[in-house]
């Protein structure tokens, strides 16, 4: 049974008292069915009146009406931004410039270590392979044939050409090493001018040795890793430093206020390509158009990205602080710089200065360790970790 049940025959058991305490005087008699209908209506209404007033007129203002307007949501307030934080967003002008390079067309030179190393590994591999077999390659009793004997004989029976005077199947072939000071590794005295030596014909078309030197053709030597650029040092020329890579710098004139490192000035300086970002181009857009306007047209190059490889940041001088954004905006000597650098490469063509639009006056090709003698310290820090190994 629950509890409900339980307080309320409990409570019709003492209603019941009570009335017939009241009642006594005049004796009555009531049927079940009535005395529980009489019990259950007296306790509703005790019920009812036992309930707080204040409850159910906070219950009814609680629930909105629905005739009544939707409550309006609070008024939001938006402050304008300040002069002091307008004229951070205007201190630096965002410019795109391009590092555009030239690859090297030769192979660096070795070390002595290197060129020790491929020279034992050369003696390694006659000593390991096969004999050579010259019925695979020149008929017997043939101007060829005689002409192969003749150098097998100059070379003491060896048919490498580049290993020296070692016989790796003679007594002593285990001696493959190479003394100090000699130049049989050496590239240029050693391998270029034995292979050349060994080029020459001993032998004429009609099967005659050739005895005299002077009599002999002589093959076409190789051509020098300098050049003409290089012996002048022009700097402006592509054809030079051959086994490194060309960077292209420009020269202009210096701002007419110094930055807020104190740096800057009337002197000219050495910087790479480099021109402002309007809000319709993108870096890789503005860079290509920079470079077209200022080295010409007469190159065929290649941006690598659109990705930047670099960025360069300069400070505005300390008067900026204190100027209003009207003036800021509409003067450029007044704010930095932030400058980020694309990647290009130069196929063909040269580089022409001649009615750029960037007031450019000189340029120059310059090698990883002449930019670092040639740009400004800050400048040169800025883009030195994109530079090549070489």
């Amino acid at each position: 049974m629950s509890a409900s049940s339980r307080g309320g025959r409990a409570l019709s058991s003492l209603l019941r008292s009570q009335h017939t305490r009241q009642t006594s005087s005049v004796p009555r008699r009531v049927c079940i069915q009535c005395a529980n209908t009489t019990t259950t209506t007296t306790t509703t209404t005790l019920l009812q009146s036992s309930r707080r007033a204040y409850s159910a007129t906070a219950t009814a203002a609680a629930e909105p009406s629905s005739s009544s307007s939707p409550i309006p949501p609070p008024p939001v307030t938006t402050s304008s931004p300040s002069a002091s934080q307008q004229s951070q967003d205007v201190r630096y002008r965002i410019k795109s410039g391009i590092i555009l390079t030239r690859p090297p067309l030769l192979t660096r030179q070795l070390t002595p270590f290197e060129s020790a190393f491929f020279l034992y590994q050369k003696r390694l591999n006659e000593r390991l392979t096969a004999p050579f077999r010259k019925e695979f390659y020149f008929k017997q009793d043939t101007a060829t044939d005689l002409d192969w004997k003749i150098k097998l004989k100059e070379r003491h029976g060896v048919p490498a050409k580049d290993i020296g005077r070692y016989n790796p199947r003679g007594r002593m072939g285990w001696n493959d090493e190479v003394m100090v000071g000699s130049t049989t590794s050496d590239h240029e005295l050693g391998v270029v001018q034995k292979l050349l030596h060994d080029a020459e014909a001993r032998v004429s078309e009609d099967g005659e040795e050739i005895v005299d030197e002077a009599d002999r053709v002589k093959p076409e030597p190789p051509q020098p890793r300098t050049t003409e650029a290089d012996a002048k040092n022009d700097t402006r020329r592509l054809d030079r430093k051959l086994d490194q890579t060309l960077y292209l710098v420009v020269k202009r004139k210096g701002a007419a206020q110094k930055t807020a490192d104190g740096k800057g000035g009337d002197e000219d300086v050495w910087t790479f390509p480099a021109g402002d970002v309007p809000t319709h181009e993108a870096l890789h857009e503005t860079a290509a158009r920079v470079l077209a306007e200022s080295a010409g047209v007469n190159m065929n190059t290649w941006i690598v990205g659109r990705v930047p490889v670099a960025h360069y940041i300069q400070s505005p001088p300390p008067t900026t602080t204190t100027t209003t954004t009207q003036d800021s905006s509409s003067s450029s000597s007044g704010r930095g710089e932030k400058v980020f650098f694309l990647k290009g490469r130069i196929m063909a063509g040269q580089a022409d200065l001649a009615g750029n639009k960037h007031g450019y006056t000189d340029f120059k090709w310059l090698t990883k360790d002449e930019l670092k003698d040639t740009l400004e310290e800050d400048y040169y820090r800025s883009v030195r970790n994109m530079f090549e190994l070489r």
